[in-house]
C-alpha cells in the first residue's frame, strides 16, 4: 500500500505503528488455499494463534480491549485477504461477552482462542430475528443443576467448525430484550445440531444451528440472567467499529488495483490516469478512504480512552466506511472494464466479499436508526 500516512494521525501510539508494520511483514507471506474454506479458515487460526496475532482478540481479566489495534489487524488482513480476516475478527467477536463479562473459568476458553487453539463463533441471528434481537425466540429453561436451551440460529459465522459458541437465549426475566440471557456452550454439548450449512457470494463457514434440549450448567451462563441483550449491545458496541475496518482495507486494496491498472493501461496512446474523468474518480476513492478512516479511527480511539458506550461513533464508522468501501470497489471494478467482473481479478472477488458487511453486525439502516436516535435524544 502507498499511502501510510494516516498512522501519523494522533489517533494512534507507537505500539500501534509497530503492530501495524510486524503485521504488514506478516501478511506478505500470506497464501491462502480458497479451495477447501473450512480448511483454510481452520488453518488459518492457527496461524494466527502460532505468530501472536490473535492475542488482541480477548482481554485479560480487569482490561479493556485495545479497539484500536483490533481496528488495524482488521484493515491489514482485509487488504491482503478477506478469509484471513473473517478469521481473525470471529476470534473476538465470538469470545467479546467471555472477554467483557467471562468468569475466571470460562477464560479457559479464552485463553485458548488467543492462541489459535480453539474457534469461537457468536450465536445471536435467528430465522426470525436478525436486527431486532429483543424478537429472539430460543429458549433457556430452568431445570435442576442450570438451562435447557430449544431454538435455532442462523448465519452464524464459523458455525460447523467453530469448537465453542456464545449462544443468546430467552430466559424470561422480563419482556422483550430486558428477558435474554448468554451462555457459553462447546461445540460436542448433546442436542447442538448443524442443520445447514450456508453458501454466500464471498465463502466462508456458516451455517444454520438447531437446539434440542441442550443442557448446560448454571457456571456456563456469561454475566448475570436477563443480561443477554446488554452484553450483546455491549461487543458490538465494540467490534462494529472494526467491520468498518475491514470494509476500509477492502478499499485501500481497490485503490491500489485501480492505481496499478489506470497507470498501465493505454487508450488514445495515453494512460488512463491521464484521463481527467479517470482522474476524478480517483480522488473520490481517495476522499471516501479517507473519511472513513477517520470516523473508524475516531471511534476506537474514543472507545479505548474509556467511554462506556460509544454507539453513535461505532455506527457512524460502520455505516460510512461499508458503504463508502462499495462505492470505491465499484469504481474500480468500472476502471477495470470487462476484468473487472472477470474471476481470477482482485476488484471482482473484493466486489463479492464487500456485500456482506453492510449487512452484519447491523444493517446499514440499522446504523442510520441508531445514528437518529442519538441524535433525537
Amino acid at each position: 500500500m502507498g499511502d501510510k500516512t494516516f498512522l501519523d494521525w494522533p489517533f494512534f501510539e507507537a505500539r500501534h505503528r509497530d503492530w501495524a508494520a510486524r503485521l504488514e511483514d506478516w501478511c506478505a507471506g500470506l497464501a491462502v488455499d480458497h479451495g477447501d474454506t473450512d480448511a483454510a479458515c481452520r488453518g488459518l487460526v492457527a496461524d494466527l494463534g502460532a505468530a501472536g496475532w490473535l492475542q488482541v482478540t480477548g482481554a485479560a481479566e480487569g482490561e479493556r480491549l485495545d479497539v484500536r489495534t483490533l481496528c488495524l489487524s482488521r484493515e491489514i488482513l482485509a487488504r491482503h485477504d478477506g478469509l484471513a480476516d473473517f478469521a481473525f475478527a470471529m476470534q473476538g467477536l465470538g469470545m467479546g461477552a467471555v472477554s467483557l463479562f467471562g468468569t475466571p473459568a470460562q477464560r479457559d476458553w479464552l485463553a485458548r482462542t488467543r492462541s489459535g487453539a480453539a474457534i469461537a463463533a457468536f450465536a445471536l441471528t435467528e430465522p426470525g430475528s436478525g436486527s431486532d434481537v429483543a424478537n429472539t425466540a430460543t429458549t433457556a429453561t430452568r431445570v435442576p443443576g442450570g438451562y435447557s436451551l430449544t431454538g435455532e440460529k442462523t448465519y452464524i459465522s464459523n458455525g460447523g467448525i467453530a469448537d465453542v459458541y456464545v449462544i443468546f437465549a430467552r430466559t424470561g426475566e422480563a419482556p422483550g430484550a430486558r428477558g435474554l440471557s448468554a451462555f457459553l456452550m462447546p461445540t460436542d454439548t448433546p442436542g447442538l445440531e448443524v442443520v445447514e450449512r450456508i453458501d454466500v457470494m464471498a465463502p466462508h463457514p456458516l451455517a444454520h444451528l438447531r437446539l434440542t434440549g441442550v443442557e448446560l450448567p448454571e457456571s456456563a451462563l456469561i454475566g448475570r440472567a436477563g443480561e443477554g441483550f446488554k452484553i450483546a449491545m455491549s461487543v458490538l458496541d465494540v467490534f462494529r467499529a472494526t467491520v468498518g475496518a475491514a470494509a476500509l482495507g477492502f478499499a485501500r486494496r481497490a485503490l491500489d488495483e485501480a492505481l496499478a491498472r489506470v497507470q498501465s493501461r493505454r487508450i488514445g496512446g495515453e494512460a488512463l490516469a491521464n484521463l481527467q474523468m479517470v482522474q476524478g474518480h480517483l480522488a473520490d476513492m481517495a476522499l471516501e478512504i479517507d473519511a472513513a478512516a477517520l470516523l473508524i479511527y475516531r471511534a476506537a480511539w474514543t472507545k479505548d480512552m474509556g467511554a462506556p458506550r460509544v454507539s453513535r461513533e461505532a455506527a457512524m464508522a460502520k455505516l460510512y466506511a461499508t458503504e463508502a468501501a462499495q462505492r470505491v470497489i465499484d469504481a474500480a471494478v468500472q476502471l477495470h472494464g470487462g476484468d473487472g467482473v472477470r474471476h481470477g481479478f482482485a476488484v471482482e472477488r473484493l466486489y463479492r466479499e464487500i456485500r456482506a458487511l453492510r449487512i452484519y453486525e447491523g444493517a446499514s439502516d440499522v446504523q442510520r436508526v441508531v445514528i437518529a436516535r442519538s441524535v433525537l435524544g
